[in-house]
């Protein structure tokens, strides 16, 4: 038997868990209809057959109409429901997988104009800056149905067979009513004392208890210190953790510390990369200490150094690995195998939640086969014919494609013109808070070397070279260069600069700075933040009605915390129509799309964010070559299925270009481009 802390069992009542590793409530946005149907459990069931010992499904499946879906959340109201979790528990059960669900009524975090479109409800008359939707002051009536809710709801997850279900104590309902910060009753619910500040969430307890019996477990998984001023402290919180184990109706703790109540707030609470690592551990353990309670936790806990800390010193019980688990849903047979230098990493980009909070899916920014586990393998299967491939780039598409081929088992050779992997990511990395990007190339590189890939550095491409090489298959995975070339007039492109020279430092900032960014993607904020750190005046424009639509929430928040003691001004709704010399001025002329009106502008320096322009005239040299003439088969590359186009019988080889050699997207349209090209080659 092992002696590693991580895969020592851990008995939970009745229950005997596996490790002590375990996802985390989560809603990765798969429902469909609101059921968790095969993709949902395709996606659980992975983690479950590479060894999680507990699958904490749902962040937050709904018990009420009035708690409507903002996040594509499984509707725990619906009997429809049950078969689907019954199909979902035993699919991992059947991988010694344990499986949970948490139960939540959203209250105020949440929207009037989704699902029934009935008014939402809370013990706060207040809106959540995060939702917008002001409340209705919650009624008698509505508590005594909300606790009917929870138990039916409980009642449903016992009938599908979970082992257990947690119910969500912080941000939603429950704990609106046990926080001073959001009651604003009066009454035996009312805020004036704590014992009727958690008389709701006690009393939705026992009734939930009352119904699924004393075997089923169930759990709370709440905040403990809201860490704002008025709120929640810790000292009230340890007290709030005694009395819930006081109460022998719980059979563990799932800790919080924070509020989720608005963006800032909610990045303390699910830190994103550049923010301290496992920021809570100590103080769940402090809970831990304190009540005795199987305790578990999740809070940026990316790492299994970190995991075996908090199980070896005793902070917890079982720990949370959810955004770990989206990088890398074997890593529990990684660590058995002695292989955790293979362990993807995960990068802390939270691409994963930005995209749920644009109303997407939650996709991992590069692991492409997360979510898409019916259609794309994590583990690559071997082709039935080794191929000599080509790829002309080290960036992430190149070598996600160059990974994907020798884990094929195809003659790999990747031909890079810098000295170095790592494309534009390389840029990214040059922020002192996103170095961790790197782990993306990092990864790749170290899995090609270990595959035999040759990755040769310090090579131009060009067409003699790569057909010498007698290619099977060339991918051009050159990306691209930044566009300075505005749509209104093209004329400005000698005069402005791009956000890359300014990231890189290739560029220093002038006095008075506009960052023009039309793309609305990290680079426009990257290169803001270094010219207001160099002390420049800097106006950041875009045409759009929000600026920086593509970097949400949590991505938003070091940015904004970053710039906003600086002299820095947003503009939005304004369009950079042209640029021309003023002396040692440059005068821009500003308008917009809602009016005819234009003014001009003086600035020191102008730097456009504008995507980038495809380097792709290897590919346009070699597309007479191949036996594709460059063309992919569309349905074919979406169903999963080989590449069989031959528009030239004479060619020499097949060609293709992915990421953005083809187009300017992001990292996660390039790595996805990669796999599901290169595992069916």
């Amino acid at each position: 038997m092992s002696s590693d802390p991580l895969l020592q069992p851990f008995q939970l009542k009745h229950l005997t868990l596996k490790n002590r590793i375990m996802t985390t409530s989560h809603e990765p946005a798969y429902p469909e209809d609101g059921m968790p149907k095969d993709r949902y459990r395709a996606y659980h069931e992975e983690r479950a057959k590479a060894g999680v010992a507990l699958a904490m499904t749902a962040g937050s499946a709904a018990v009420s109409k009035d708690s409507p879906p903002v996040f594509n959340n499984v509707l725990a109201y619906s009997d429809s429901v049950v078969p689907w979790i019954q199909n979902l528990t035993d699919s991992c059960h059947e991988h010694g997988c344990a499986v949970m669900i948490q139960l939540t009524h959203l209250g105020r975090r949440t929207t009037w104009n989704k699902g029934d479109w009935l008014p939402s409800v809370s013990s706060s008359k207040h809106r959540e800056p995060a939702h917008k939707a002001f409340p209705k002051l919650i009624e008698d009536w509505d508590i005594e149905r909300i606790i009917g809710d929870f138990a039916d709801a409980a009642e449903r997850m016992q009938a599908g067979g979970m082992d257990g279900i947690e119910l969500q104590v912080y941000g939603h309902l429950l704990d609106q009513f046990w926080s001073p910060l959001t009651n604003d009753l009066v009454g035996p619910y009312g805020a004036d004392t704590l014992e009727n500040r958690l008389r709701f969430p006690l009393d939705v307890l026992a009734a939930v208890r009352k119904r699924v019996g004393a075997d089923f477990i169930v759990g709370f998984r709440y905040t403990a210190d809201e860490a704002q001023e008025g709120g929640i402290n810790a000292e009230e919180g340890i007290e709030i953790s005694k009395q819930l184990a006081a109460t022998e109706q719980l059979d563990f703790l799932n800790v919080i510390r924070g509020r989720i109540h608005t963006d800032p707030a909610m990045t303390n609470v699910i830190p994103v990369q550049g923010m301290r690592s496992a920021p809570h551990l100590d103080f769940a353990g402090e809970v831990k200490r304190v009540t005795g309670m199987p305790t578990f936790h999740a809070a940026r806990i990316p790492d299994v150094a970190t995991a075996r800390h908090a199980i070896k010193s005793g902070l917890l019980d079982m720990v949370g690995m959810t955004r770990a688990h989206m990088a890398d849903p074997h890593i529990v047979r990684k660590i058995e195998l002695g292989r955790e230098s293979d362990i993807r990493p995960c990068v802390g980009a939270t691409y994963c939640l930005d995209r749920i909070y644009q109303g997407g899916e939650a996709l991992c920014i590069h692991n492409a086969a997360t979510g898409r586990e019916l259609s794309m393998p994590h583990d690559i299967p071997a082709a039935d014919q080794t191929r000599r491939v080509v790829i002309v780039g080290a960036g992430p598409a190149g070598l996600e494609a160059a990974r994907v081929c020798a884990e094929r088992g195809h003659s790999v050779t990747v031909l890079e013109a810098q000295a170095h992997a790592g494309g534009q990511i390389r840029i990214t990395a040059m922020n002192a808070r996103r170095r961790e990007m790197m782990s993306i190339i990092d990864w790749r590189v170290a899995q090609c070397t270990a595959l035999g890939v040759d990755i040769q550095f310090n090579v131009f491409a060009e067409q003699e070279h790569v057909v010498n090489l007698a290619p099977d298959v060339v991918i051009i995975a050159t990306g691209g260069l930044p566009n300075l070339e505005l749509f209104e007039s093209g004329s400005e492109a000698k005069l402005v600069e791009s956000t890359w020279d300014m990231i890189t430092g290739d560029i220093k900032p002038a006095d008075d700075v506009l960052i023009y960014d039309e793309s609305g993607d990290h680079p426009g904020l990257q290169a803001a933040e270094v010219a207001a750190s160099a002390g420049s005046r800097v106006e950041i424009m875009t045409p759009d009605r929000v600026f920086a639509p593509d970097i949400m929430a949590m991505n938003l928040t070091p940015y904004m915390r970053s710039l906003q003691d600086k002299d820095v001004t947003f503009t939005v709704t304004r369009r950079l129509l042209g640029v021309a010399r003023n002396g040692n001025k440059l005068l821009a002329t500003i308008g917009t799309d809602y009016s005819d009106h234009t003014h001009t502008v003086e600035y020191d320096q102008i730097v456009v964010n504008y995507g980038t322009m495809p380097m792709d005239e290897l590919y346009f040299e070699l597309k007479p070559l191949s036996s594709n003439e460059g063309a992919v088969d569309q349905n074919a590359l979406i169903n999963g299925e080989a590449q069989k186009i031959v528009r030239n019988a004479a060619g020499q080889f097949q060609l293709f270009r992915i990421g953005d050699a083809v187009s300017a997207r992001n990292t996660h349209a390039a790595i996805y481009d990669a796999l599901r090209l290169s595992k069916d080659l």
